[in-house]
């Protein structure tokens, strides 16, 4: 699990990007690699930080609660459609947009975090996801189910979060930021399958 280090720490570094204006980046992944606690440690930095749900109810994107599993569906074609509207401009800061449909909205960057399909599988059993939601979460996570949506419009890079502590984790992002968000994209580089094979 990401281990949490103290938030004055990771409060005194600055985070001094170079690009002339503000950006959006898009903090993705499958339920449970720790989208939440890397966001709230950008936030930590300087970082504004909002969450899909939040966009969804803001512009009416978002469904009534499945009494299945508690999940509120969310328009993600009709939420990326207002939004190109409504951030036509750049913000003024760093914003950070945290969840898993993150990616497909009209973001700057992608950052996808992942973790292995193995400590995933445990923290949502711990989070009380039935067995189906943990086997469909476990298995977008084993073929990099994000990295599906890329289309190479915008920076992507992801991050392993199995055992990296948040503040290393959001150094490695912020660096990233810094530089122009380069390199662009080599496409994924964590193949589970691959990792899976040589244990």
């Amino acid at each position: 699990m990401l281990r949490l280090i103290r938030v004055a720490f990771i409060a005194s570094h600055v985070c001094g990007h170079a690009m002339g204006d503000g950006f959006r980046v898009a903090i993705t992944g499958t339920p449970g690699v720790g989208k939440t606690s890397v966001s709230g440690f950008l936030e930590a930095v300087g970082f504004t930080v909002v969450s899909v749900e939040e966009l969804a109810e803001e512009h009416g994107c978002i469904g009534d609660e499945d009494p299945e599993d508690g999940a509120r569906p969310i328009d993600v074609g009709k939420l990326g459609g207002l939004l190109s509207e409504v951030w036509a401009a750049s913000p003024s800061g760093m914003v950070a947009i945290d969840g898993h449909l993150s990616h497909r909205l009209p973001v700057d960057a992608v950052v996808v975090l992942r973790c292995s399909p193995e400590v995933l599988k445990r923290r949502l059993h711990e989070r009380g996801y039935s067995e189906s939601k943990v086997n469909s979460n476990y298995e977008w996570e084993l073929m990099g189910g994000s990295w599906n949506d890329s289309d190479g419009g915008v920076p992507w890079t992801e991050f392993d979060t199995t055992a990296s502590e948040v503040v290393s984790v959001v150094d490695e992002i912020e660096e990233w930021a810094s530089d122009g968000f380069k390199p662009k994209s080599l496409g994924s580089t964590i193949d589970w399958v691959a990792r899976m094979e040589e244990s």
